[in-house]
């Protein structure tokens, strides 16, 4: 978007004096921290504490309602990005309308429950910060409302001036709320605000409703009857386009001009002299500019006031004429009003058609970036922002949506939408998820596999092997050897999965048995991404297969995984004591081969230790040597058995 060429609003921040304060800043993904540099004072003035200030840049995320307004446009906008591109925007438009209006109708739902709390709750600070609210949700509404029937619906003349008058009569609610008052009254001819009912009807172009009203006056009149009666009949007779009717637009405005000049030949008759009241009606229905703005307390807005001018002057204004309309209205109704507010520049640019400002406004006066990476997401599929794209390579509306994606990425469970915005992002998304999601804090086993399930989804490897790591060391740190492992495992991080298999064989040899015995048992081909992690898993199926009493099978898989040198060094010992009851059997297990490779291997290990160590005590030093004399014993036994069984055979 283009730069801004206006000053920064200026935050200032409760207890902090700037003016004598050194302040650093640090950025964070959501918010800033600003805290002091200068904070150590001599003298017993000095507090020797910094203060430290966290500035958040968007505080809606944090509100448990607008939490839902950001779940449930999230669903609307998956919905929008499903539909089929190949189709004709004849076809999509329908579509698009549809889309627009759930968007709305989020939006209003957030706002009645708002206006729900802040009626209920007793404080006054809170109550303030949900009026707020609801004056931007308003805001919001409003506009989005104006783009649907300006830019996404482009209702033809004819039409435009009635689906305009729907824009106002919905966000005009004071008008119903008065006329339930006045109505349900003892007296409601005799009501202070009576006249102003019916004017206000007339107004909105709410014909029918200001006939019954003044039907209640006329009966109580029987004189001025004939009077009441010829007003009924102006208002009746009102053409109203009908868009799916067989009248043609000019045969409609044939029709609304003679009907327009009877309006005027009743007010240069004086038909209602004798009433100031119908005389006012009268001079509106025919669009007298003075009396329209003298109904300024009633019609409160410069944009409700072009609706009523174009609907008693022009009611089949075509939406190129709109812009001149609508800057003559706003200064008939502001006067010289030098700066205008935000709401109002923002109406004024989409009457002019210029959606790029409307955009631009909208991202300088709104809190956040729901609305404008929402609308222009939608105007973007509806090919009406073709020809806007930013100098660094993304269009608008890829800027936008990542801007409003990485906000969510800052609060704890928004985060999970964000993933779904940036998929929807061609250009940069991508580049964004891997950044955004790496910051996810990994607070819980469960959330970590939600953001492993996310990147594996889109083959981020980098990312998942980062995720993996960092679970698989902050199980180790928690003595959770089975985690560790199988976080490890996929990771695909070999070291790692070496280191946490020696931890496993140490507790082996420590405690004589094995932990997480499900894990080890279904490894499968993980357990060929270290050498050590496949003796973990071979090992472990030894024990297995001697429970099983298959002794020739384990004898095997034990003397292999020495001889193959896939066992470390380390642990032959070990291995070779787990022979001993296999060496011992009545049934020659080993034969005479493989007693001599076991031999091989017991003289090769007490080779490299024949220098005695002296960190060793000496009690262990005599343990290992009567385990050594044990080995040779059984082995020399062994070795003549299996002579003897083989030569009986071969004879």
């Amino acid at each position: 978007m283009e730069e801004v060429d206006v000053e920064p609003n200026i935050t200032l921040i409760p207890g902090v004096d700037f003016r004598h304060k050194h302040l650093g800043f640090v950025w964070g993904p959501g918010d800033i921290v600003v805290y002091e540099t200068n904070y150590t004072e001599k003298g017993p003035g000095g507090s020797g504490r910094p203060a430290i200030h966290v500035v958040r840049k968007d505080e809606d995320i944090y509100s448990p309602i607008l939490r839902k307004l950001f779940n449930e446009s999230h669903h609307i906008f998956v919905d929008l990005q499903r539909i089929k591109k190949d189709l004709p925007s004849k076809n999509k438009k329908p579509q698009f309308v549809s889309i627009s209006k759930n968007y709305r109708s989020v939006i209003r739902a957030c706002m009645e429950e708002l206006q729900q709390i802040a009626v209920s709750t007793q404080d006054d600070s809170l109550s303030t910060q949900y009026g707020n609210q609801i004056s931007i949700l308003l805001a919001v509404e409003l506009i989005w409302n104006l783009c649907e029937v300006l830019f996404i619906d482009a209702a033809p003349a004819g039409t435009l001036l009635l689906h305009l008058l729907d824009w106002v009569r919905l966000h005009k609610v004071d008008v119903d709320v008065k006329a339930r008052e006045i109505l349900q009254s003892d007296s409601p001819t005799k009501h202070p605000a009576y006249w102003d009912l019916v004017i206000s009807f007339v107004l909105q172009g709410r014909m029918d409703e200001a006939r019954q009203v003044l039907m209640k006056q006329a009966s109580l009149q029987p004189a001025a009857r004939p009077m009441f009666s010829l007003m009924d009949n102006l208002l009746h007779k009102m053409p109203i386009f009908n868009p799916g009717g067989t009248q043609t637009l000019t045969e409609f405005d044939v029709k609304w001009r003679h009907w327009h000049e009877e309006c005027d030949r009743c007010l240069q008759d004086s038909s209602f002299a004798s009433n100031s009241h119908l005389e006012t009606i009268c001079k509106i229905l025919v669009g007298d500019e003075d009396t329209l703005l003298e109904q300024k307390e009633l019609l409160s807005t410069w944009y409700h006031f072009l609706v009523t001018r174009l609907l008693y002057t022009h009611p089949t204004v075509k939406p190129t004429d709109l812009h001149h309309y609508a800057q003559s209205c706003m200064h008939m109704f502001l006067g010289t009003r030098n700066a205008l507010e935000p709401l109002d520049s923002i109406l004024l640019a989409a009457f002019e058609f210029d959606l790029h400002q409307v955009i631009k406004d909208c991202s300088i006066a709104l809190n956040n970036w729901w609305f404008v990476a929402h609308l222009t997401d939608l105007l973007d599929h509806c090919k009406l922002l073709q020809s806007h794209n930013l100098h660094f390579g993304s269009n608008l509306r890829e800027f936008l949506v990542l801007e409003y994606a990485s906000g969510l990425f800052t609060h704890h469970s928004l985060w999970q939408l964000a993933v779904d915005y940036f998929d929807h992002c061609p250009e940069f998304g991508r580049v964004y998820l891997e950044l955004q999601i790496e910051r996810v804090p990994l607070d819980t086993e469960r959330k970590a596999l939600k953001v492993l399930r996310i990147c594996e989804q889109r083959q981020m490897t980098e990312q998942v092997r980062s995720i993996c790591k960092i679970m698989a060391k902050r199980a180790l740190r928690n003595s959770r050897l089975g985690s560790a492992l199988s976080w490890s495992i996929r990771a695909k991080d070999a070291a790692f999965a070496t280191l946490i298999s020696e931890r496993f064989l140490q507790d082996y040899c420590t405690r004589g048995s094995f932990s997480d015995l499900d894990l080890i048992d279904n490894l499968g081909p993980a357990m060929l991404l270290s050498d050590r992690l496949t003796f973990l898993g071979k090992y472990r199926e030894f024990h297995k297969l001697y429970g099983e009493k298959q002794f020739t099978e384990a004898a095997k898989l034990l003397l292999s995984l020495m001889t193959a040198k896939i066992a470390p060094r380390s642990f032959w010992m070990t291995l070779l004591t787990d022979a001993l009851p296999l060496l011992e059997q009545k049934e020659v297990i080993f034969s005479a081969e493989q007693t001599h490779e076991l031999m091989f291997c017991l003289e090769e290990l007490t080779s490299e230790k024949c220098d005695p160590n002296p960190d060793q005590p000496m009690q262990d030093e005599e343990v290992e040597s009567t385990k050594i004399e044990l080995l040779r014993l059984a082995l020399a036994r062994n070795l003549a058995n299996a002579i003897v069984k083989e030569g009986t055979v071969e004879a």
